[in-house]
């Protein structure tokens, strides 16, 4: 059974079922109306044995053998005390009916059975009364062929559609699944059909393709991901190259200590960018993961705040109130540090961080100086190694990965991060966080 298709499997099903509710139904009928065509004959009997009670009774019976008008599938006889037939009806032709009350029984060896109901009368005689149960037999067998020929019949017609129907309702499904099939990794373009209908197929196929979508989509991400990342490791890798061959090559144009300088800057630049890529995996993949705790996110920017001035940098603090937040402490620590670290990057010689807690949400805003964000890059500047033309020197520009992490944590605390323009006269950017 378990190799058998699902059309299969519910045209059985249905069959069955229609099967067995059928059969009781057609079984409850015909006893029904056999026991409705036996309560009447019995009725017809006991009125009969009660009239003719009355007449013994009031001493008008008719003779033993006498004619009378009763029916043919109705006979009676009257015995006395000692059981001996004292009347009876003509058509019984001298036999007797069993004194039994509410039993069936044969009479004059006929080929059907008569029922037989028995009254008392008032000289300690007993009128019998059979009633012939030939019409009940003939209605139940009448009633019966048909239904063990319609019921057979109807089956079939219960199979044939459940077949059609449900082969059409999965035919959709074989569309979806042949197309899946033809599916792989280079051809996440493709789309599964979508019914027009809004059942549960068409939800399914729906689903699906925006299940294939967001694979495609993740896949492109994969693909720029590795590129950026790739294009990013060349320059150190070539600048450490270059410094190797030109001091393997030539010995005395490297002064002492350059070639050690040069493979450290490098090496320290590719292990920045090698650690902010593991941080932005963790933060986009893991963070349903990460512990959650109690975060002081005022003392954080203070932190920060102390950590980046410097002379000719002029940081202004003083906006930090206090707002604690539900979160990673460590996750949140370097968004903080990553949009200090932007702001004072790009800022001429003024930095401001405030935080304050309203409504149910902490607001972090970092503003500077510098030269701002232009409002069709606004979007694009958090998407990786992104950074714009003002900032590409590699001693300004940064991995381009900062403000790419901020947005995945803050995402995944389930916040919100923004940048418009400062009232410093540069770049302002907002994170909304949850309290």
């Amino acid at each position: 059974m378990r190799r058998t298709s699902v059309r299969t499997r519910t045209t059985l099903a249905a069959t069955a079922v229609v099967a067995v509710a059928l059969v009781v139904a057609a079984v409850a009928l015909v006893l029904t109306v056999r026991s409705s065509l036996h309560g009447a004959a019995e009725t017809t009997a006991e009125h009969q044995a009660s009239v003719i009670a009355e007449q013994v009774d009031a001493g008008r019976l008719p003779a033993p053998g006498e004619d009378d008008d009763e029916p043919d599938d109705l006979v009676w006889q009257v015995t006395d005390a000692e059981g001996r037939v004292v009347a009876a009806s003509a058509s019984l032709n001298g036999g007797s009916i069993p004194v039994v009350d509410g039993e069936e029984a044969s009479l004059r060896g006929g080929e059907h059975s008569y029922l037989v109901v028995t009254e008392d009368t008032e000289a300690d005689g007993v009128v019998a009364v059979a009633v012939s149960l030939e019409d009940v037999d003939e209605t139940t067998a009448a009633l019966g062929l048909p239904l063990l020929l319609g019921l057979p019949l109807l089956l079939l017609v219960v199979a044939g559609t459940t077949w059609l129907v449900v082969g059409r309702a999965l035919r959709p499904v074989e569309r979806i699944r042949a197309e899946v099939e033809r599916i792989s990794g280079s051809s996440l373009d493709r789309r599964v059909p979508e019914p027009a209908a809004t059942d549960e197929v068409g939800r399914l196929a729906r689903t699906m393709n925006a299940m294939l979508a967001r694979l495609q989509d993740s896949r492109h991400r994969q693909e720029q991901f590795v590129a950026d990342a790739s294009h990013e490791l060349r320059s150190p890798l070539a600048s450490l190259r270059q410094a190797a061959e030109v001091a393997q090559a030539h010995p005395a144009a490297m002064p002492p200590g350059e070639l050690t300088g040069t493979v450290l800057e490098e090496t320290v630049r590719m292990q920045a960018l090698v650690d902010q890529l593991l941080v932005l995996t963790r933060a986009g993949e893991g963070r349903a993961r990460a512990p959650r705790m109690e975060v002081d996110l005022d003392d954080l920017a203070l932190a920060e705040v102390r950590r980046i001035a410097r002379p000719g940098l002029a940081v202004d603090g003083s906006g930090i109130a206090a707002g604690r937040v539900l979160g990673d402490p460590v996750a949140l620590g370097q968004v903080v540090r990553n949009l200090v670290d932007n702001a004072a990057r790009h800022a001429r010689d003024r930095v401001a961080v405030s935080l304050s807690a309203a409504a149910g949400q902490v607001v972090l805003a970092v503003d500077d100086d510098g030269p701002g964000v232009p409002p069709g890059e606004r979007q694009r500047v958090f998407e990786r190694f992104v950074r714009l033309d003002e900032a590409r020197a590699r001693d300004a520009g940064g991995s381009g990965l900062g403000l790419a992490i901020v947005r995945e944590v803050v995402t995944g605390h389930g916040g919100t991060v923004e940048v418009t323009d400062s009232v410093l006269g540069g770049a302002r950017f907002v994170v909304r966080l949850p309290s």
